[in-house]
């Protein structure tokens, strides 16, 4: 009887949870610098001169290519590289997308998208499934790295054992800059607040809540510093968290403004001196890019103080050798020090027979109503398991445990 009863609480408790793996890959960034085009691609993608080139692409008045609009939404996605799967339609069609909290939407490639992205992704194709229902809506989302233009649809969606029926997405059958080319994912699973969504509809997770596909209204993120296939390279929890991926207590901080998942942060200090932002800034958990980012400013002084040196491309270099001396750079949230070393603040890339070491921490000018925003990707989120409540509006942070 007792090995009954643990059997079915075992099966409650797995149903309820679904573990989503992430596979980790080289990011955009990186493969444009291998290949020496990185400096060309920044100049052809600067937000003027992209707009320039391509406005003609677009229907007349577009409201997402407008100027300053690629500072509102995610500042990019050269830089991703954490991804995983989804199902979309009846029968199932697969699709990679970056789960993504800094924004809200979903979408893929279309069928009929015309675009050299398109072609080299795989490609809903609407007339397959038997449970899609056109929209007839267009849409425009403009990130710093590219733009992109679909229609409306809705359609069965699945990650893992959870269904969100009716849920609506954008078929893209416009891509254009190289950066979609590149990209080894498919579309964006946007996870923010319904409020930051250029598609109207809800938002997946708020679909899943509704229709009560999720016990808790939680999901957790758990990402990896290793890409090799042996370990897991991260992972995504829908419905709570994972004891096994953390250590200690978790740290919840209020959610500051329902759009992205905003939270105030005390301040930033480098070996303990040097306090940024003192009487407090607004900071955005955003697993869709992988740098931390802040005020040119702030970062400027940051890579004064690690010794960072500027590139002609806006990058900042750091000499591998020195990275046992360099300060400690420590970000106060709800009262609790996060801490990050130089091992940990810094990317390695080797290119030829030569270890570069490169800052993690990069210059976005993003405003909001409460102040400058700074924003804690991968860098940061690498080291700390997040959980991410719905129920209370709030996002928690404990100490990842990752295999030595």
């Amino acid at each position: 009887m007792l090995k009954l009863l643990l059997l079915l609480l075992w099966t409650w408790t797995s149903s309820a949870l679904v573990r989503v793996p992430l596979k980790r890959v080289r990011s955009i960034r990186s493969q444009l610098r291998a290949e020496g085009v990185l400096e060309e691609f920044l100049k052809e993608h600067r937000p003027d001169m992209f707009n320039r080139r391509y406005a003609q692409c677009y229907p007349p008045g577009t409201p997402s290519l407008r100027l300053g609009r690629s500072s509102e939404k995610i500042y990019n996605f050269m830089d991703a590289q954490y991804y995983g799967e989804i199902n979309l339609g009846s029968p199932q069609q697969n699709f990679s997308v970056v789960f993504d909290t800094g924004s809200s939407d979903l979408w893929v490639p279309s069928t009929y998208c015309v675009s050299q992205a398109c072609a080299l992704h795989r490609r809903f194709k609407a007339f397959e499934s038997t449970s899609f229902h056109h929209d007839g809506r267009t849409f425009g989302i403009h990130y710093g790295s590219g733009h992109l233009l679909g229609v409306m649809a809705r359609d069965t969606l699945k990650i893992g054992s959870l269904t969100a029926q009716n849920q609506e997405f954008g078929e893209s059958v416009y891509e254009s800059g190289s950066a979609f080319v590149r990209a080894k994912f498919d579309g964006v699973l946007g996870m923010g607040y319904p409020s930051l969504a250029e598609i109207l509809g809800n938002p997946v997770f708020d679909n899943m809540l509704a229709q009560k596909e999720v016990d808790e209204p939680i999901f957790s993120f758990y990402l990896s510093r290793k890409t090799s296939s042996g370990t897991p390279q991260g992972e995504l929890l829908l419905g709570g968290k994972d004891e096994a991926l953390y250590s200690g207590p978790i740290n919840w901080n209020p959610v500051t403004s329902k759009g992205y998942w905003q939270i105030k942060m005390e301040s930033i200090a480098v070996q303990g001196a040097n306090s940024l932002c003192p009487r407090g800034c607004q900071a955005i958990v955003d697993t869709g890019t992988s740098l931390i980012a802040g005020p040119t400013v702030d970062i400027l002084n940051i890579h004064q103080l690690i010794g960072a040196t500027p590139t002609n491309i806006g990058e900042f270099l750091i000499d591998c050798v020195r990275l046992s001396s360099l300060p400690h750079v420590t970000f106060v949230l709800g009262g609790t020090e996060y801490t990050l070393t130089a091992e940990q603040y810094v990317r390695k890339e080797t290119l030829g027979d030569k270890e570069f070491c490169f800052s993690g921490f990069q210059a976005v000018d993003m405003l909001s109503p409460e102040g400058p925003l700074w924003i804690l990707g991968d860098v940061f989120l690498t080291e700390f398991y997040s959980i991410f409540d719905r129920g209370h509006d709030r996002v928690g942070f404990a100490f990842a445990k990752h295999p030595t």
